[in-house]
C-alpha cells in the first residue's frame, strides 16, 4: 500500500526511489555525452554559413547554446541536491520542458535550410537531424519520455520543412527521418528497460549488503556475548574448583585415616565401612574438580606447556602399571606394542601423562569384561608417532561421536554400559593434543570396539643424531708426524744412493 501510494504521489508506476536512479543517470549522461550536441552545432553553423547569412546561423547557433547551457545548469543542480530534498515529479517536468526547448532550437535549423533553397542543404538538414537522434538515443536512453520531448520537435520541424520544399528527394528524406525516429524510440524504450532493470539489481543488491552487515553485526555482538559468558564460566569453573578442592581435601584425610583405623578399631564395622565410601566419592569429587580445573585453563588460554624431551613409550609403561589392578580386576588383557627405537618426543610430559591415563582409563571403563586393550606405539610413514588405544567395548554409532568429543558428552551405549564418568576426559586429550600441534580422532564401530587415535607431529619428533666418531680412532688411523718425518727421511735417502 505504501509503495502504490508513493507511486500515485509522484505519477509514475516506477518506484519514487528507481525513478531517482534514472533521472540522475540521465543528469550524468546530459553532463558528458550530451557535451557532444554543442560540439556538433558548432560544426554545422560552419557548414551552413555555405548557404545562409551569417546573422541567421550565428541566432540559431546562440538559442542552441543557451538552451544546452540552461540544461546542464539544472542538471548540474539536481545531482548536488540531497536526495531528501528532491521532489521527483517537479524535477521530471523540468528536464521534459528543458528537453524540449533544447529540440525546439535545434528545430529553428530546418527555416535556414529551406529558406537557402539548395538541395545540399536540405541533404545536410537530414544528417544534423540523425545526427542528434544518435546523441540523444544514449542520453536520454533513461527515460523514452524525455527523449520524446529533446528529438520530436527537431523531426517534425525538419519533415514538414522538407515536404514543404517538395520534390522527391526531399519527400523522401522526410520519410527517412520519420523511420529513424519510430526506431530512436524503440531503442530508447530498450535502454529505458535495460536501465530500469540495472537499477532493480543494484537495489537489490543494496539491500542484501545492508542484510548481510546486519547480520553481521548482530553475529559479531553475539560473538562477543559468548566470549564474555566463556570467560566468565572459566573464571567461575577455575574460582570454585580451586575453593572446593581445600575442603575436600580435609575429607579425604580423615575419611582416609577413620578407614585405616589409625586412632584405633572400631567398635562398629559399618563404620569403617561408610569411611570408606567416604573416601572413594570424595576420590571420584576430586578428579571431576581436577578435570574441570584443567579444561577451564585450556579454554581460557591459561594453560602453559612445560615442554621437556620425553619418550611416548615410557609414559605408557608408566601409565598401565598405575592402572594394571583396575585392569586384573575385570579380567581384561592388556597388551602394548612399540619399538624399542623410537626416537623420543618434544612434549609436556605431565599433558602426554594425562592424554594416555585418559585414553587407557576409558578403555578399561568401556571393555566388558574378559576383553581385550591393544596399545601402540609407533613411528608413522610420514615421521609423525602415534599412540593408539584399541578396546573390544560395545563402540559408539558413528553420528554419537561429535557429541563423545564434546565436553560432559557421552554416547547412549556408554551410558547403559560402562561404570560411569564425568564426560571430559576426550575434550581434555582433544584439548591437550591440539595445544602439542598433533591431531586427535576417534573411530568405532557398533559391537566392535573403539580406537582412540593420538598423532603426534614430525616437528615434535627428536630424530635421532648417528654417534660422532671418536677423535683418537682417527688419529689412530695414521702415523704420528714422528714415523712420517723419520719415512721421509729414509726414503731421501735411498734416491740418492740410487
Amino acid at each position: 500500500m505504501r509503495d502504490v501510494r508513493e507511486r500515485m504521489t509522484h505519477g509514475s508506476l516506477i518506484k519514487p526511489e528507481f525513478e531517482y536512479e534514472l533521472l540522475s543517470t540521465l543528469a550524468r549522461a546530459e553532463m558528458t555525452i550530451g557535451l557532444a550536441l554543442p560540439a556538433l552545432a558548432v560544426a554545422f553553423a560552419a557548414a551552413f554559413l555555405l548557404w545562409a547569412p551569417a546573422a541567421h546561423v550565428a541566432g540559431w547557433l546562440a538559442l542552441v547554446l543557451l538552451a544546452k547551457g540552461a540544461t546542464a545548469w539544472v542538471c548540474q543542480r539536481f545531482l548536488a541536491a540531497p536526495r531528501t530534498s528532491v521532489h521527483i515529479g517537479s524535477w521530471r517536468h523540468r528536464f521534459l520542458c528543458l528537453e524540449a526547448v533544447h529540440a525546439a532550437s535545434w528545430a529553428g535549423l530546418a527555416p535556414i535550410a529551406v529558406l537557402s533553397g539548395d538541395p545540399s542543404a536540405l541533404l545536410f538538414l537530414g544528417v544534423a537531424v540523425a545526427s542528434v537522434l544518435v546523441v540523444q538515443v544514449a542520453v536520454a536512453a533513461p527515460s523514452p519520455v524525455v527523449f520524446l520531448a529533446g528529438t520530436l520537435p527537431l523531426t517534425l520541424s525538419s519533415a514538414l520543412a522538407l515536404l514543404f520544399a517538395g520534390g522527391a528527394v526531399p519527400s523522401v528524406l522526410a520519410a527517412v527521418l520519420a523511420v529513424l525516429q519510430g526506431g530512436a524510440f524503440l531503442l530508447a524504450r530498450s535502454g529505458h528497460q535495460a536501465a530500469l532493470a540495472l537499477v532493480e539489481v543494484k537495489a537489490e543488491k543494496d539491500a542484501l549488503i545492508a542484510e548481510v552487515e546486519e547480520e553481521k553485526g548482530v553475529c559479531n555482538e553475539a560473538r562477543r556475548n559468548a566470549e564474555s559468558a566463556n570467560v566468565a564460566k572459566s573464571r567461575f569453573l577455575a574460582t570454585m574448583s580451586h575453593e572446593l578442592r581445600t575442603p575436600l581435601n580435609a575429607i579425604l584425610g580423615f575419611s582416609e585415616v577413620m578407614m585405616c583405623e589409625v586412632l584405633g578399631p572400631m567398635q562398629n564395622p559399618s563404620y569403617r565401612e561408610y569411611a570408606g565410601n567416604i573416601h572413594q566419592s570424595g576420590k571420584h569429587l576430586l578428579q571431576l574438580i581436577n578435570e574441570i580445573l584443567d579444561l577451564s585453563r585450556i579454554e581460557a588460554g591459561r594453560y602453559e606447556l612445560h615442554e621437556e624431551a620425553v619418550r611416548l613409550s615410557d609414559i605408557v609403561e608408566d601409565c598401565l602399571r598405575l592402572l594394571h589392578l583396575r585392569a586384573e580386576s575385570k579380567g581384561l588383557e592388556v597388551v602394548l606394542e612399540f619399538h624399542k627405537a623410537l626416537d623420543m618426543i618434544w612434549a609436556d610430559e605431565r599433558a602426554m601423562r594425562q592424554v594416555c591415563l585418559n585414553l587407557i582409563s576409558n578403555a578399561l571403563k568401556f571393555t566388558p569384561r574378559g576383553g581385550r586393550i591393544t596399545i601402540f606405539v609407533r613411528a608413522e610413514a610420514d615421521g609423525s608417532q602415534a599412540l593408539i588405544v584399541r578396546d573390544t567395548g560395545p563402540g559408539i554409532p558413528k553420528d554419537e561421536i561429535p557429541r563423545v568429543m564434546e565436553a560432559f558428552g557421552q554416547g547412549s551405549l556408554a551410558q547403559q554400559t560402562a561404570e560411569g564418568g564425568t564426560g571430559l576426559g576426550l575434550t581434555i586429550v582433544n584439548n591437550l593434543v591440539t595445544l602439542h600441534g598433533g591431531h586427535f580422532e576417534i573411530r568405532s564401530e557398533l559391537r566392535k570396539g573403539t580406537e582412540a587415535i593420538v598423532t603426534m607431529p614430525k616437528s615434535r619428533v627428536l630424530t635421532a643424531v648417528p654417534p660422532l666418531q671418536p677423535l683418537g680412532q682417527e688419529r689412530h688411523r695414521q702415523p704420528p708426524p714422528s714415523a712420517r718425518l723419520r719415512e721421509a727421511r729414509m726414503s731421501a735417502v735411498a734416491g740418492a744412493r740410487a
